[in-house]
């Protein structure tokens, strides 16, 4: 039998993972909630498929998919000690990477397989509440409650029992229901909400703000010592409408807002001529009337990518 060409083995190797890599990219930025430890972890997960791949007179992978997931997630799960040592140290509260997208993407065509593929499934302030979660409850409950794996998939993944797995799932579930309730407002009800505060915002309107601001509403602003932010979140509705109102003439001056979709919700993007000052994503109350959350992302490091 003829050996397969060395090119051919590397094309097909790249071809694979290419088509893979959406999903792994998924995975991993809602492990770490961060872009560029999520492109070291793909490299990383990539070089370690192409010399599997590669290797002379290697066995032939069952599932690539399985494989590749396995290799992603655990290599996450490395890097999250890196992560926690980083944040340890970091200025004032730290906030995910934003994914931004345009307002007017259109899902791709359904697919049942990868329905689920999309990072923007997962609310910047889910990954917010994600953060509280250990390292394997987090990996566990994104594998099961974002991307449907079955526990007994899970437990190969991470090498551990399926009755471990579905200890970790329970709490991790627990977890998260209890501090982030399971609704998802209407994407044009939250675009209206976006404008209303802006402009409450932007201009000062101190009775404006308290009339859309919930009474437990928390001001994450994430400026990571290199730009505007709070050293803690802010709570509730007077102090966080009166420090809006206050900010409004120096910070508001000047700025232009895009509207685009964060983690896959209408959201806005704040300007400074050509540089990008800040991302902003909002979190209602369940009935949709009023802000119960604010996230300010305007740390420079993490609007690299942004445009």
């Amino acid at each position: 039998m003829s050996e397969t060409p060395p090119d051919l083995v590397a094309n097909t190797a790249t071809q694979v993972f290419h088509d893979h890599r959406e999903l792994l990219f998924s995975i991993v930025y809602n492990m770490l909630g961060s872009v560029a430890d999520t492109e070291d972890v793909l490299q990383e997960t990539w070089l370690s498929w192409a010399s599997r791949s590669q290797a002379p007179n290697a066995e032939p992978i069952e599932s690539p998919r399985a494989y590749l997931v396995r290799i992603a997630v655990n290599r996450a799960l490395t890097h999250q000690a890196v992560l926690s040592r980083r944040r340890e140290a970091y200025v004032g509260p730290w906030l995910p990477e934003p994914l931004v997208s345009p307002l007017t993407d259109t899902p791709a065509p359904d697919d049942a397989a990868d329905a689920a593929v999309r990072a923007e499934s997962v609310s910047m302030a889910l990954l917010v509440v994600l953060e509280t979660l250990t390292p394997l409850e987090r990996a566990v409950f994104v594998l099961h409650e974002v991307f449907g794996y079955a526990h007994t998939e899970i437990a190969k993944i991470l090498g551990r029992s399926p009755s471990a797995i579905r200890q970790l799932a329970h709490r991790a579930r627990e977890h998260v229901h209890a501090r982030r309730p399971r609704y998802e407002p209407d994407p044009q009800v939250r675009q209206q909400v976006t404008e209303r505060f802006l402009a409450a915002a932007l201009g000062g309107d101190l009775e404006a703000l308290l009339e859309i601001l919930a009474p437990e509403v928390t001001l994450w602003g994430d400026g990571g010592g290199k730009a505007a932010g709070g050293l803690r979140p802010l709570q509730g509705r007077e102090k966080v409408a009166r420090l809006l109102a206050a900010l409004a003439p120096h910070s508001g001056a000047g700025l232009e807002i895009a509207y685009r979709r964060v983690n896959g919700a209408p959201s806005a993007l704040l300007f400074a001529g050509d540089t990008p000052y800040a991302v902003l994503v909002l979190d209602l109350t369940p009935d949709g009337d009023q802000v119960c959350g604010i996230y300010a992302v305007a740390n420079p490091d993490k609007l690299s990518h942004v445009d």
